[in-house]
């Protein structure tokens, strides 16, 4: 027993190695992550010789296990001694670099991205270089992929002769038998170019880039897109149109739509990227293309870029390239929607003339969709159409379409029919109002049709309030109790519903001489549902 606690310094390695060889899970999982805590007993030496050789070794276990190992590494430079011994930790993060489950090889990588600048130069060649070329060159593809994205980290600081191997290292990569590797690659070319030198990246990095452009994988191709936004940042505007815009064209009419929908992704960056006269030759033909794509993914990925395309645009042609090139081709409606929702945005680049003269066949078509969702996406809009167009043309041009939908054969239509006509309200006015919406809503209160007849009391609950006491009482009351009457019991207690809902706008009077005798009827109705509205009325708005 004596003998035990001399050699105390012993106790924490013997207690992690029982706990890392122990079968539950979770026990290994805790060990691991009290990982520093152990290696702080042991001193900085004790965790290089012992603990760090141990942990290389044992490498096979559970992947969540594996995954706090390869974090744990990424901060233990301190306890193997700071930045002079930090090559210690590169045996077990290599291991792990290796291992098949994707989520613990990332990890690795992020902890030598991490720790691969705490190496000084000398150390980065001696032995951080040597790692990545081991990797580049594992027989297993999942080596080769983590390789991948160790080279931009180390190639700034080395000298030019081992340069010149980390890139024919990453070329290599680059035409790998393996799919998985050569995306990997094409994931990590944008970052690997801008550590490069110009000559190189114009020497190694295009043709790279034209080659995995037309990888027969999609999944390949689709990367090295991205990839071509951030290499177009780096080069002087003259090399842009014949080093990478003749990929990135074919890449815009690529047979998978999966490249296609990345190219309208990134159509921003890549505007920004190529300057206003790549933007006016080569992106707005691409564009129009994409937005009137085949697949509705690419096409709702280039409306979603239609705003800040149309405002990135140089000023000189803005309007010219928007009327003649991007509005015809608003064929689809995701990408009207789209330009419609942008209006105000749109309306200040190109002005609300020539806006309401192209997008209103646009607007009418799409109010009058037969996807009823489509229907409903314009209605929201309507206000702030209103809003950008004028009262003017708003009666002329646009009045008619909100008064019919107030009959559309679909309930969530008619509902949002009614709310839209509120927000008009606010906008315009109640005078505008009593001239141009009330008298249409109170003439669909003898309509055949017992819906349309409801949706009058709809809009009466929904206006009531916005048009103040006046317009409800002497316009709106009249008609709700003239209903009171109504053949149909779905009628009669929506009119009681109504009177409840309007009765805080009427003044006392009105309330006492007019509503009460009519909800006191309602009340004895036969129909149950009648009755109950009715009791509820009188008994909210006080007239018991």
């Amino acid at each position: 027993m004596a003998g035990a606690e001399g050699d105390d310094s012993l106790y924490p390695i013997a207690v992690l190695i029982d706990e890392l060889r122990n079968e539950d899970v979770q026990l290994r999982l805790n060990s691991i992550k009290k990982l520093s805590t152990i290696a702080l007993a042991l001193g900085v030496e004790r965790t290089r010789t012992e603990l760090l050789p141990f942990l290389t070794d044992t490498i096979y276990d559970e992947d969540e296990v594996l995954l706090a190992l390869a974090e744990q590494l990424g901060s233990f430079t301190v306890l193997v001694g700071g930045p002079e011994f930090v090559h210690n930790l590169l045996p077990p993060l290599e291991s792990l670099a290796t291992v098949e489950e994707t989520v613990v090889r990332d990890k690795a990588v992020e902890s030598l991205r991490k720790i691969s600048q705490e190496h000084s130069p000398v150390d980065l060649e001696v032995h951080f270089v040597p790692l990545v070329k081991r990797l580049a060159s594992g027989d297993w593809f999942t080596s080769r992929t983590s390789a991948c994205g160790l080279f931009s980290v180390c190639y700034p600081r080395v000298s030019s002769t081992v340069k010149a191997e980390i890139r024919q290292h990453f070329r290599t990569l680059c035409s790998d038998d393996t799919p998985m590797v050569r995306r990997a690659a094409a994931s990590k070319l944008g970052e690997f170019a801008k550590v490069l030198e110009l000559d190189y990246v114009k020497s190694d990095i295009i043709p790279l880039f034209t080659a995995l452009a037309s990888d027969e994988q999609d999944s390949v191709r689709l990367l090295a897109v991205e990839a071509g936004v951030s290499i177009a940042t780096l080069l002087p505007q003259e090399d842009l149109e014949a080093l990478v815009m003749p990929t990135l064209r074919q890449a815009a009419e690529d047979k998978s739509w999966r490249v296609r929908y990345m190219v309208a992704d990134k159509f921003s960056e890549l505007q920004k990227a190529v300057g206003p006269e790549i933007t006016k030759t080569d992106l707005v033909p691409a564009f129009q293309n994409l937005l009137k794509d085949c697949e509705a993914e690419v096409r709702a990925a280039a409306a979603n870029k239609v705003k800040v395309f149309c405002e990135n645009l140089p000023e000189d042609s803005r309007e010219t390239i928007i009327m003649t090139h991007i509005l015809p081709c608003v064929k689809c409606p995701e990408v009207r929607l789209n330009i419609i929702s942008n209006l105000d945005c749109v309306n200040e680049v190109i002005g609300i003339r020539q806006l309401s003269q192209s997008l209103l066949p646009a607007i009418v078509e799409l109010a009058e969709d037969a996807k009823w969702r489509v229907r409903l996406a314009i209605i929201e809009y309507m206000p702030l159409l209103a809003g950008q167009l004028g009262v003017e043309f708003f009666d002329e041009k646009l009045n008619s379409l909100c008064m019919a939908w107030l009959i559309d054969h679909v309930f969530a239509i008619r509902e949002a029919a009614t709310c839209n006509l509120m927000k008009l309200v606010e906008k315009f006015g109640a005078e505008w109002a009593q001239n141009t919406i009330v008298p249409k809503v109170l003439g669909m209160a003898n309509d055949s049709n017992y819906l349309h007849r409801m949706t009058t009391l709809f809009c009466i609950n929904a206006l009531s309030g916005v048009c103040g006491q006046e317009i409800t009482t002497k316009h709106m009351l009249p008609v709700v109790l003239k209903m009171s009457t109504d053949q149909v019991a779905n009628v009669r207690f929506n009119v009681a519903r109504c009177l409840q809902k309007i009765g805080p706008v009427l003044d006392s009077s009105a309330l006492q001489a007019e509503v009460k005798p009519v909800l006191e009827k309602l009340a004895t109705d036969q129909d149950m549902d009648v009755k109950y509205f009715a009791l509820e009325a009188i008994s909210v708005l006080a007239l018991a």
